[in-house]
């Protein structure tokens, strides 16, 4: 509720020129203004027509976390074992500790976007000490977070259809090119 008496009181605010700062009243800036009114009203508006609340809304996103690969497998026991055994992906991590050496840890954390599951991603992979269940690029990085699949069992709650554009978040030109390899869509996965 606090969310949306501010709201409304910086939309309130825009309507209100002459209680705007100076650097707003100056010629051609109040146009510049006028858009966040128009944003901050539909989404007081939107707010109260849907009921949806930010924490509930929050809430939706922590309980579709990420739970690494191993949470798979009491349902998907072939695919999780052709995946572990075949799936250079499922053993990433071993990469990134190879080439580290010599780069500093912020150019070692530009590797943990392809090379673990969901980093910089809620829920995702922060360092091997806090997720090691999501240290290696694992079922989730195709098939999306699967807490709320595991939870539910509702197969509408993981992405089923993996398409190369997923792939190619990863496997640039440029990446397939630096690291010679070329990306099949499913190869070796399961």
């Amino acid at each position: 509720m606090m969310i949306i008496k501010w709201l409304v009181f910086l939309s309130n605010r825009c309507d209100q020129n002459a209680a705007m700062p100076e650097h707003w009243r100056r010629e051609g800036t109040l146009a510049d203004v006028l858009p966040i009114k128009k944003f901050l009203s539909v989404t007081v508006v939107s707010i109260c027509l849907t009921g949806v609340s930010f924490p509930a809304y929050a809430q939706q996103a922590i309980d579709n976390g990420y739970v690494g690969s191993t949470s798979c497998q009491p349902c998907h026991k072939a695919q999780y074992e052709n995946f572990q055994t075949y799936a250079r992906k499922s053993k990433s991590f071993d990469s990134v500790r190879k080439m580290s050496n010599g780069l500093t840890p912020d150019e070692i954390k530009n590797c943990y976007t392809c090379h673990c599951t969901g980093f910089g991603k809620a829920g995702g992979f922060i360092s091997e000490d806090k997720t090691p269940e999501l240290k290696d690029a694992g079922c989730e990085v195709c098939h999306g977070p699967g807490q709320r699949h595991i939870k539910t069992r509702n197969p509408d709650h993981i992405l089923k259809e993996v398409t190369i554009q997923i792939c190619q978040e990863c496997h640039t030109e440029d990446r397939v090119t630096s690291f010679r390899y070329t990306p099949v869509i499913h190869a070796g996965c399961h």
